[in-house]
C-alpha cells in the first residue's frame, strides 16, 4: 500500500476541456462588463487574443506523450508551458510601453481567466479518484 503524501494520493491527470471552458467563460463574460463600464474594448480584445493563442499552444502541446518513457517530450511540454506564460508577459509589457491602461486591463482579465482555469483544474484533479 502506498503512503499518502501531504497533498493526498496521486490521481490520474484530468481532462483539459472543462478548465479551458471555465477560463473562456470568464473572457466571454467580461465583454458585457467592459461594454457596460465603458472601458476600452482594446484591453478585452488583447486579452481574448492572448487567451486564444495560449489555448491553441496548449492544445498543440497536449498531443505530445508524457511520462517516464517519454522524458524528451515531457521536458518539451514543461518548457512549452513556461514559454506560454513568458510570451504573454512579453506581449503585455510591449503593449504597456505605448498604452499602460490597455495593457493593465488585458493583463488583469487574462490573469482572472487563468486563475479561474487553474482553480477548476485543481478542483477537478482533487475531486477525481485516487490511484
Amino acid at each position: 500500500m502506498r503512503a499518502a503524501t501531504a497533498l493526498g494520493r496521486p490521481r490520474p491527470l484530468p481532462g483539459r476541456l472543462v478548465p479551458t471552458i471555465a477560463g473562456t467563460f470568464v473572457i466571454v463574460l467580461a465583454l458585457p462588463v467592459f461594454l457596460i463600464a465603458g472601458w476600452g474594448l482594446g484591453g478585452w480584445g488583447l486579452a481574448a487574443v492572448l487567451w486564444a493563442a495560449s489555448q491553441a499552444f496548449t492544445l498543440l502541446l497536449s498531443h505530445l506523450r508524457l511520462g517516464v518513457d517519454n522524458l524528451g517530450s515531457s521536458g518539451l511540454v514543461a518548457f512549452g508551458m513556461m514559454f506560454r506564460g513568458i510570451a504573454v508577459m512579453v506581449v503585455i509589457v510591449a503593449v504597456a510601453v505605448s498604452n499602460s491602461r490597455l495593457a493593465l486591463s488585458a493583463a488583469l482579465l487574462y490573469a482572472l481567466a487563468y486563475t479561474f482555469e487553474l482553480g477548476v483544474s485543481i478542483l477537478s484533479y482533487y475531486s477525481g479518484p485516487a490511484k
